[in-house]
């Protein structure tokens, strides 16, 4: 031992820390500059630039998403796409002709016969644009002439799990990345302080033990993992590990986070990899998270007329309602992209019950939501998306009564509705058959839906692409055009 080891070993207890974290950070790639400069370039460097040069393509209508997925499929002729011709073929056998040999899923392969049950809703036509909505939908029906209705939706999927991550990721296969982390990859953030991306969950009322979600709905795939969402839970704490440890000080966490990012910088150095930047980036925006994420969370400065627009649930956290406020404070926030995931629509049985117990989840905040962006002067550049993953059959599952019947899934027509940046207003697109069962008008599959998105966030989707594994892909894969009659 040297005369300047047994010095230091002399020292008190906080000076030898002092100098200990001095002398690794003097050592390490760069020294306390390059880990200051790490924090500072963080949230710009790493966070807030999109990756793909040159977007967006051209001046965007939405400059922000909502996307509010009604996870299990909400049955279309229930809601939005009245069939009154319906009620004199009430328990006959859906027509081979109509049918046309669709494949079937388990649920009702073994049925004998596929009874047609007319919905027992009323409908009626809303506002100047005259659109049709269910009696159940009162509040979404008073917004009718700010509602872009795609009645013509189609898939290729035709079980729960497929489809979703289908509508999430552009494949029926898991491993792609989602529409979110796309939107964020090619557009960066404007927002440091907040994940560019942010996910949230509702349990329903009408099936509370409906079809799960899997975190790879909202992954990266083989994009860089900082764009992947971000969940906000809906149970316990809304972000796990935002707190400091007990007895750990802000300004420690601030020295720790330098002394790591050194480390990171200095392996960054040896290997250039790209997911340790990405690292660096989300230690920085989980610190500044720890300010951000309680101010976001605090509804107590929300005047009670604006509660009120979302309903009396929106003061219990992981509601559907106080989701809807979340994401109208996230929007306000400049966060790009808000996800929605309302689980319950899987009625397969006792559908009457289950869709009135969705309806009351959903209706009045959704509208509320619309009514609150516009107040505020953000929906003209915030698009507002609501849909599920496919639709629901015209027949019976199951024994069909004079109250009660069930709907199996349905790939070949369902509804989307949109509203905000860039939509139509009052607007209809799209027709089925008098069954509907089968598009007749304007067939517009999930690749387009998606391309439209793009579209209205100022990105031709055909160009944003990452080479993995030797080939471009893209959200749309090989597919995909515009809905034209969709914009405004």
């Amino acid at each position: 031992m040297n005369c300047n080891d047994r010095d230091f070993f002399g020292l008190d207890d906080a000076t030898r820390l002092a100098l200990s974290r001095r002398t690794f950070l003097k050592r390490s790639a760069g020294g306390i500059g390059l880990a200051a400069l790490g924090s500072i370039l963080a949230p710009t460097a790493f966070a807030g630039k999109p990756e793909a040069p040159g977007f967006p393509n051209f001046t965007p209508k939405a400059k922000k998403i909502i996307y509010l997925f009604q996870s299990g499929a909400p049955s279309q002729m229930d809601l939005f796409d009245p069939k009154p011709g319906m009620d004199k073929f009430r328990a006959q056998d859906l027509p081979a002709s109509i049918r046309q040999g669709q494949r079937l899923t388990t649920m009702t392969s073994g049925q004998k016969s596929f009874p047609v049950a007319p919905s027992i809703f009323k409908f009626k036509q809303h506002g100047q644009s005259g659109l049709w909505f269910s009696e159940v939908m009162p509040h979404m029906a008073g917004k009718a002439d700010e509602w872009c209705m795609v009645r013509s939706m189609f898939t290729e999927a035709i079980n729960h799990d497929p489809a979703i991550t289908f509508m999430q990721t552009g494949s029926q296969l898991a491993g792609r990345p989602s529409i979110g982390s796309w939107a964020s990859y090619g557009l960066g953030s404007e927002n440091d302080n907040l994940p560019n991306y942010v996910v949230m969950s509702s349990f329903g009322s009408g099936r509370p033990d409906d079809q799960p979600l899997y975190d790879r709905l909202w992954g990266a795939g083989f994009l860089p993992s900082k764009h992947q969402g971000v969940k906000l839970r809906n149970k316990g704490e809304r972000v796990l590990y935002l707190k400091d440890p007990e007895g750990m000080s802000r300004d420690i966490r601030r020295e720790s986070l330098d002394e790591i990012s050194a480390l990171n910088q200095q392996r960054h150095g040896v290997l250039g990899d790209p997911e340790i930047q990405t690292r660096i980036a989300q230690y920085e925006l989980a610190f500044r998270m720890q300010t951000s994420v309680p101010d976001l969370l605090d509804f107590s400065k929300e005047p009670q007329h604006v509660l009120d627009l979302y309903g009396p649930d929106v003061k219990r956290p992981g509601s559907y309602a106080s989701n809807c406020l979340l994401a109208r404070r996230l929007c306000e926030r400049d966060v790009r992209f808000v996800q929605l995931f309302h689980m319950g629509w899987d009625h397969h049985g006792g559908l009457p019950k289950a869709l009135r117990g969705q309806c009351n989840d959903t209706d009045q905040a959704t509208a509320g939501l619309l009514t609150d962006l516009k107040q505020r002067g953000l929906l003209d550049d915030t698009l507002i998306v609501w849909g599920g993953e496919f639709g629901r059959t015209i027949y019976s599952q199951g024994a069909l009564t004079e109250t009660n019947y069930g709907r199996d899934h349905h790939p070949r027509c369902f509804t989307v509705l949109m509203a905000g940046a860039g939509v139509k207003k009052g607007h209809v697109v799209g027709e089925t058959d008098d069954f509907c069962y089968n598009i007749v008008k304007d067939p517009i599959h999930v690749h387009d839906l998606n391309a439209t998105i793009m579209h209205l966030m100022g990105v031709e989707h055909t160009r944003l692409t990452y080479r993995y594994q030797g080939r471009d892909f893209r959200l749309t894969d090989i597919h995909g055009e515009v809905v034209k009659k969709v914009l405004a």
